[in-house]
């Protein structure tokens, strides 16, 4: 079949006009500033970037030299401050329209859009830059672009060289659990999260689809969030220079940094039916609260041993000291019985007789609101606590004065406290009831140990109903 000249000039044309379509759509997609032919230099690449500041201290920091070093590499180059509040003293920013502080903190007489850091950024890229860097080698936030767009992670970090650069780990986070666990990563320089000082650089809308993309401190919050949707990082090599005056730079300067993060209350708020409010989100106990209830048992065992008071582990604390040498992962009390002909032995809870006592380590001695029992608070502010329930025998049966609707809250026969005996807990070896499976199974039933369960299963249970 031959072509006439008229269907060779048609095939022509349609292919012309694929030809033109194919490369208007193709400048459409490159950078907005990008001319064919033209190098790419960082001034080229710049825009696409914008630097974000956030990790750093009103009081003591270097961010006037952090955005400077950068505009000298580009001048156009975007930047954004965000803080909480404005900055005090003020920050010594300069007066250019490419360089923003960004005020996170909603206020009254700012429109909402100005409290989201989303607001500021319109760039493809943006570069989480830790206060203490300095820009002095030219095109790296272009190579670091590249790099990204050229490989398979969704996000790419270079170094910072100061002290205490970054470096590889792996990392695995467990809500239930509030853990993170942080080890080596096997395979150098991909990374599930970065420890130390670095450049972190990802795609805009990766950063802002994250639930808390400026939660500080920075580097935690950020990898903590990658991790659990399995982004990974790339550790490039090339580092950023340090600041010549280092933020934070005194130990005075460092300890109050630190001070920032120290949360001296208690991780959730009061307990309704057994159950707090975490097990309702698929979480145990925080860390944190572990760790206090730990400190005030050991605390309160050691006053109480001093003082001659015979004490034993009740309830859920016995139980979790009987499974797991420790509390239980989602308990968030500690339950103690005590002899109440012993109260008067110890000075502390004599003064809770008549009134809340805060003793010389801090730690609040009080009768409980609750009934006829003590209670001992990690701390004024902080209200995890120890329990003391005040036991006495009558015909040889272990009673008390104030019952509660706990379906361990019942009477037992003494010769479980005769002898008492060491048990393992919470890092240290309290007292125990004798022959303690016997005596969990006569309060909680038969196979308590070996079957976990939460507190009030008719409200949540542990394998999922309720």
């Amino acid at each position: 079949m031959r072509l006439t000249r008229c269907q060779a000039a048609l095939a022509a044309a349609i292919t012309l006009n694929l030809l033109v379509l194919f490369y208007v759509s193709w400048l459409q997609h490159q950078p907005r500033n990008f001319r064919p032919g033209a190098p790419r230099h960082a001034s080229a690449v710049g825009p696409r970037v914008t630097i974000l500041v956030r990790e750093f201290e009103a009081f003591d920091n270097a961010v006037p030299e952090l955005v400077d070093s950068f505009l000298q590499q580009d001048p156009a180059q975007l930047v954004v401050v965000a803080a909480d509040t404005l900055p005090y003293p003020p920050l010594a920013l300069p007066h250019v329209p490419n360089v923003r502080l960004a005020l996170l903190q909603p206020a009254l007489d700012r429109p909402a859009t100005a409290s989201r850091p989303e607001t500021y950024v319109t760039t493809e890229f943006v570069a989480l830059v830790p206060d203490g860097t300095r820009a002095k080698v030219p095109g790296q936030l272009e190579r670091m672009a590249e790099a990204l767009r050229a490989g398979s992670t969704r996000l790419v970090a270079a170094p910072v060289a100061t002290a205490n650069p970054a470096r590889c780990l792996a990392l695995n986070v467990s809500l239930r659990e509030w853990t993170a666990r942080y080890h080596p990563a096997p395979a150098a320089p991909r990374c599930d999260a970065l420890e130390g000082d670095a450049v972190v650089l990802l795609r805009a809308r990766d950063l802002f689809n994250l639930s808390a993309p400026l939660a500080r401190p920075v580097s935690t919050s950020l990898f903590l969030q990658t991790a659990l949707r399995g982004w990974a990082v790339q550790l490039m090599d090339t580092p950023f220079a340090v600041a010549r005056q280092p933020p934070l730079a005194t130990a005075h300067a460092r300890w109050k940094a630190e001070r920032h993060y120290m949360d001296s209350s208690r991780c959730f708020g009061t307990v309704v039916g057994d159950t707090p409010s975490y097990l309702y989100e698929g979480r145990w106990t925080p860390p944190c609260c572990l760790r206090a209830l730990r400190e005030t048992a050991r605390y309160v065992v050691g006053v109480l041993e001093a003082a001659g008071v015979r004490y034993w582990l009740e309830g859920g604390s016995l139980l979790g000291a009987a499974r797991h040498g420790d509390i239980i992962p989602w308990d968030y009390d500690v339950d103690l019985g005590i002899y109440l002909e012993d109260v008067g032995n110890c000075e502390q809870l004599r003064g809770a007789e008549a009134g809340s006592v805060v003793d010389e380590r801090g730690f609040v001695w009080e009768k409980a609101v609750e009934g006829d029992f003590f209670r001992v608070q990690y701390s004024e502010s902080n209200h995890l606590h120890v329990d003391l329930w005040p036991f006495y025998p009558r015909n040889g049966v272990m009673t008390k004065d104030t019952w509660l609707d706990h379906r361990q809250d019942v009477e037992f026969p003494e010769h479980f406290l005769q002898p008492l005996v060491p048990l393992p807990f919470a890092g240290f070896v309290a007292q125990a009831p004798n022959n303690y499976r016997r005596f969990l199974e006569l309060k909680f039933g038969p196979g308590v140990i070996e079957n976990p369960e939460y507190p009030n299963p008719a409200l949540l249970s542990l394998t999922g109903g309720g």
